[in-house]
């Protein structure tokens, strides 16, 4: 390659192509073989030709990718090359194969360096993605193991190259372009001297995959628009009037079609105003009576305007007992509650409220969400329930009276969106209740944070209320983003677990 800066194109290979590609097969593959006849090379083209992929520099190929499809489950077992193809080079290829089975990836020696076969492992992947297949799998070859074969046995060997103990042209490329080994395969290809015969069966998940294509009215979203009240305290004299305030800012946020509205914990908190000469105790006890037709008028706004309601929180009565609870209204007039599991001490003292014992993933119809109601925020090990449960965005209704509470919310928020690769959305209240002891005064800034990575807004903010002021907010959250960020992203938090150190929680712990 000369010292000017190459003009590479990417592109499929045709069948013109042939003289050039075999020439450059017999100088990489000179070892094993060299080029395919002419023949297999156009029954390639002609068999899957989305699935032949070339790098060109100034019309000139330096770079290839051969693949195939195959049956995911026959080609996940061991197997040998003659498999893929047979004495008589004819490519094994399965047109309603479930997945992606690459034959080579080969580069001109003259071009290493430059990662084409990094550009050509991605057209690979977005080829995977795109047809909607399982997986790519790959037999691959070990080519430095001769070297040390009298003194490693080949697990050794690959577990050396995993921890970058040593090197393998091939084995540690596939690594670093996210394959994982799955499985030894002996006898793969029994002239490849330089491997001792062995090859590595290497898989790369393709997150992506429907198993059954869904139907428009059944597919899953991946743009979901969030929105938040930033609820204002005032004044009330009854339900009416609470809910006629609830529904201007439901009707809002379903004019800008949002799929959520999430309201501050205790927004109904006002109508304790209506007891003012009893005491905190009493006054949130009555305020209990009201809860169940508060919640049942908020799944009625949900199914009218077609919108799933968090309805921040209510005080509730069961058994004798207060419980501070958060309904999810969803818009087919399902009703789910979270009740909030860690009380604060200000809950415990001044209203005698007990805590619940179990956090779950909703499944919804814009993603599957948890609801951690304040103080729950601020415990780790709730988010993790969650994450281990498959939450996508968690939802945080709070009320705080002063910054540092509020900041205590929202940078602990924050941990959970980075800790659990999810969205995190947290509502709260503003304003002042002359009138109502314990809830006197609020500060929130109601936020939507994200992951922190390449994906993902730079200080992992993706909108932001206005601090101590009454609006309303609207975040557009890619689902999508958090499967390339829990295989992809620059770390996976979720993936590097030591679970060996510190284990996880089981779902039998929820039950």
């Amino acid at each position: 390659m000369d010292t000017n800066t190459p003009l590479l194109n990417l592109r499929t290979i045709e069948p013109g192509d042939y003289d050039e590609l075999a020439a450059l097969m017999n100088l990489v593959f000179e070892d094993v073989g060299g080029a395919w006849p002419r023949m297999t090379i156009m029954d390639l083209i002609h068999q899957f030709p989305d699935g032949q992929i070339c790098i060109e520099d100034s019309g000139k190929i330096v770079g290839a990718a051969l693949t195939i499809k195959v049956d995911y489950n026959r080609f996940s077992l061991n197997h040998t090359y003659t498999d893929i193809i047979n004495e008589q080079n004819v490519i094994q290829h399965q047109a309603n194969g479930d997945a992606l089975y690459g034959l080579d990836v080969f580069v001109h020696p003259d071009y290493r360096g430059l990662r084409l076969g990094r550009r050509l492992y991605d057209a690979r992947k977005e080829l995977c993605r795109n047809t909607n297949l399982k997986a790519i799998l790959a037999g691959g070859r070990i080519p430095g193991y001769h070297k040390v074969a009298d003194h490693l046995s080949v697990l050794e060997y690959i577990e050396k190259v995993k921890r970058k103990e040593l090197h393998d042209p091939i084995l540690s490329f596939q690594q670093s372009n996210d394959f994982d080994v799955k499985r030894l395969m002996k006898h793969y290809l029994p002239e490849d001297t330089k491997s001792c015969g062995y090859a590595t069966l290497l898989e790369w998940d393709n997150v992506f995959y429907d198993e059954v294509a869904p139907s428009i009215l059944d597919s899953e979203k991946t743009m979901v628009r969030l929105g938040i009240v930033q609820w204002q305290m005032r004044m009330m004299v009854s339900v009416d009037d609470l809910i006629d305030q609830a529904e201007f800012f439901v009707s809002s946020l379903s004019g800008y079609q949002s799929d959520f509205a999430l309201f501050p914990e205790f927004f109904n908190a006002p109508l304790m105003g209506l007891w003012p000469e009893q005491s905190s105790v009493e006054a949130i006890r009555l305020l209990s009576g009201f809860s169940e037709e508060i919640k049942q008028r908020f799944s009625q706004l949900a199914v009218t305007y077609n919108i799933n309601i968090i309805s921040g929180s209510m005080p509730v009565m069961k058994d004798g007992r207060l419980y501070n609870i958060a309904y999810l209204l969803h818009r087919d007039g399902c009703i789910d509650e979270q009740y909030k599991i860690h009380i604060t001490p200000h809950e415990q003292r001044d209203w005698v409220i007990d805590g619940g014992d179990k956090v779950k993933v909703f499944e919804t119809d814009a993603g599957r969400i948890g609801i951690l109601i304040c103080y729950d925020a601020e415990f780790p090990e709730l988010g993790r329930m969650l994450s281990e449960q498959g939450v996508q965005i968690m939802f945080v209704p709070f009320w705080t009276d002063t910054k540092n509470g509020y900041l205590r919310v929202r940078l602990c928020a924050q941990a959970r969106a980075i800790e659990n690769e999810c969205y995190v959305a947290i509502g709260g209240s503003v304003g002042n209740l002359p009138r109502v002891n314990n809830v006197d005064i609020q500060y929130a800034q109601s936020a939507v944070f994200s992951p922190s990575d390449i994906y993902f807004p730079h200080d992992a903010t993706i909108t932001e209320a206005s601090p101590n002021t009454e609006m309303i907010i609207f975040a557009d959250v890619e689902l999508d983003k958090l499967k390339y960020l829990n295989t992809e992203g620059s770390v996976t938090n979720l993936r590097h677990r030591r679970l060996d150190l510190y284990g996880g929680f089981t779902l039998s712990k929820q039950k």
